[in-house]
């Protein structure tokens, strides 16, 4: 009789310590769960930038229904405009900078104050060191490859939670006044050789009708016109893909393929700023800073540039950006004398 007792007693002693073990290891679950919410720079856990969005409180409402109305517009191009949709690849998404403290998925586009928001990330994601201030930070040391995570870097498991839970967002420009400030930027400035010797060259070789030796050796006294004859030319795409530099927001970015939450432009570009900032929950951490550039690309700077250029290679230079006038709703320049 002794023995059921006892048997009894036994499995009751085993039954609380699987219970105590059980309790155990929840209780450690939850601190390893609290302790990454808070992540690595001990912030408690808060909303992320997705949520705050879509929850709309923190944001005047003029802002937000703007920032609304612009995705509404892109979505809708995307639907008229793009014919077959494909999967999204990792070299897609090159351009695709992270920030997992934050929550931020940012594509960056040349010519559009990617400079200025490399330098933010870096405060906010800790790639910084000492700086703490974005204009503390060399332009050259924003752009040195490896200092900012790219999305394409991820599993494709690891791609599609961020896709799917981080706040996307993108900065876009009239595309002629970008294609503009890139001729400007890289082939009228003295020091930027590299460009000089890479593409100026090959653009004097090729379009340029009997060029003094000196010229094809240098390459660094490009024109507008050979630029835009060089960017027309349908043998430049068939050699190798175009620039960053001048190459189309919607193949550096793929805006009908992700779904960008915030369309930021370089027209708005502080309230824009801002705004993103605002909703990551780091206004108070990194201001953006704010341009002071008295040479700074304009619309009538362009017009003076798109002048010079026969209507014939206006229309074939539309045609070809002509998509990133549709997606991101710039209207033709009425500069151009084709129309």
């Amino acid at each position: 009789m002794k023995k059921p007792k006892v048997n009894r007693m036994i499995l009751a002693m085993c039954l609380g310590c699987f219970i105590i073990a059980i309790f155990y290891c929840q209780n450690n679950l939850k601190q390893a769960s609290d302790s990454a919410i808070e992540g690595t720079n001990g912030q408690k856990s808060r909303r992320s930038p997705l949520q705050t969005l879509h929850d709309g409180d923190q944001v005047e409402s003029s802002v937000q229904a703007a920032h609304q109305g612009r995705r509404e517009l892109l979505e809708e191009a995307c639907r008229s405009y793009t014919r077959k949709r494909r999967v999204l690849i990792p070299e897609d998404l090159k351009h695709v900078m992270v920030d997992d403290r934050h929550g931020l998925l940012y594509c960056y586009v040349p010519k559009v104050a990617c400079t200025n928001w490399k330098r933010v990330l870096m405060v906010l994601t800790g790639a910084a060191g000492p700086h703490r201030e974005p204009l503390d930070i060399p332009a050259h040391e924003a752009h040195v490859a490896g200092t900012l995570r790219t999305l394409s870097e991820y599993t494709t498991a690891e791609i599609n939670r961020r896709l799917r839970s981080y706040l996307k967002f993108v900065f876009v420009r009239e595309p002629f006044e970008r294609l503009v400030s890139a001729y400007r930027n890289k082939f009228t400035r003295s020091y930027n050789e590299a460009f000089h010797k890479r593409y100026g060259t090959k653009i004097v070789r090729r379009h340029r009708p009997d060029p003094r030796p000196e010229a094809l050796e240098a390459g660094d006294d490009v024109s507008f016109e050979e630029f835009v004859y060089y960017l027309v030319d349908p043998a430049t795409q068939r050699e190798e893909p175009f620039n960053e530099h001048w190459e189309r927001v919607h193949s550096l970015c793929h805006p009908c393929l992700i779904h960008y939450d915030v369309v930021g432009k370089y027209e708005t570009l502080e309230q824009d700023s801002s705004y993103v900032l605002r909703l990551a929950g780091a206004e108070q951490q990194v201001a953006f800073p704010a341009s002071h550039k008295s040479t700074r690309t304009t619309g009538d700077m362009a017009a003076q540039f798109f002048n010079k250029i026969h209507p014939f290679y206006q229309k074939k230079l539309f045609n070809l950006y002509r998509m990133d006038f549709l997606l991101f709703n710039y209207s033709t320049p009425a500069y151009l004398r084709f129309t």
